[in-house]
């Protein structure tokens, strides 16, 4: 089993904890807003859990959250503070975690998962001032929740200029229509498959799967490294689920705080994780409702001569 890196958790409920108020429509953007001190703890509490990835704070940071005349005035100072904020996070834990490292969030510039929404224009508009914002504190890009081909090569092309390594997750079907031998598709309705594709010819450093069910995971990457294999090349493979009671595909991320399934505990988590590692996902985290006690359960599992460290 090759060695597993650890990425941070779901970040709302870690802001919550930390201080912050979660309200519609700024989200998770409300604490970049009124409560910046909420996310430097919440990256923290992180990294002192175990996770050796922080991911920016800036999901939010976009016109469907804060309102176009807000992102207008301040979207690039939001995209600054986030990067900023996450920058002082790594350093404030180096005695513990000395590799400690940034990823720059390149959130769904049009919303998460409704790519009828998706405007290929007014994304290369919004994702611009979040690189800008985000570029000097970040050590490679993050696209995450990435729900169409299209989202993706038009979010690459906006990092593309910096030079900077550059990830893509996706975000997956997940609803359960029956059909056991149905392939593993992004929402939509592309396979998994062709985004495989698209990641290498983009060049992208690592491919993961987030912000969809445990359950859908495991395919993505038995197909993520079949198709690899296809290709004659190797690329890290990365798994971060949500831990969401499924509503069948209706509404959007980030409508609420959403029911949360009780068999994911920590320990309940930790038996997905082990199946994700076994196929061949060597990076592990957590999205939506996936606390820092999740990430310091995974960090005893997959680093134990570091456990001590870890601190929920």
């Amino acid at each position: 089993m090759s060695a597993v890196c650890l990425l941070d958790g779901g970040f709302s409920r870690e802001l919550v904890r930390f201080g912050a108020e979660l309200r519609q429509p700024e989200w998770s953007a409300g604490a970049l807003l009124d409560c910046p001190d909420a996310v430097r703890k919440a990256h923290e509490s992180f990294f002192r859990a175990g996770a050796e990835i922080a991911t920016t704070g800036n999901y939010a940071v976009v016109p469907y959250h804060i309102g176009e005349e807000r992102f207008a005035a301040r979207g690039l100072e939001l995209a600054g503070l986030a990067g900023r904020l996450a920058r002082e996070a790594a350093e404030n834990v180096r005695d513990i975690r000395p590799t400690a490292r940034v990823a720059g969030c390149l959130p769904p510039a049009c919303g998460s998962y409704l790519t009828d929404r998706f405007d290929p224009k007014r994304a290369e508009q919004i994702l611009a001032p979040l690189v800008d914002g985000l570029a000097p504190y970040v050590d490679f890009w993050l696209a995450e929740t990435m729900s169409s081909l299209t989202e993706i090569r038009v979010t690459a092309q906006a990092a593309a200029a910096t030079g900077k390594a550059f990830w893509i997750s996706c975000s997956l079907l997940d609803d359960d229509d029956g059909d056991a031998d149905r392939l593993p598709m992004l929402r939509s309705g592309e396979a998994v498959e062709d985004a495989v594709k698209l990641a290498v010819e983009l060049g992208a450093e690592a491919l993961l799967f987030n912000c969809s069910a445990p359950e859908v995971m495991e395919d993505a990457i038995v197909t993520a490294r079949r198709t690899l294999a296809t290709l004659g090349r190797d690329l890290p493979l990365g798994v971060y689920a949500n831990a969401f009671v499924n509503k069948a595909g209706d509404g959007e991320a980030n409508e609420g705080l959403s029911d949360m399934r009780a068999d994911l505990s920590p320990e309940g988590y930790l038996d997905w994780t082990d199946r994700w590692v076994a196929a061949g996902a060597t990076l592990i985290g957590g999205c939506c409702g996936i606390g820092s006690d999740h990430i310091a359960a995974m960090h005893a599992r997959y680093k134990p001569a570091q456990s001590k460290d870890a601190v929920a």
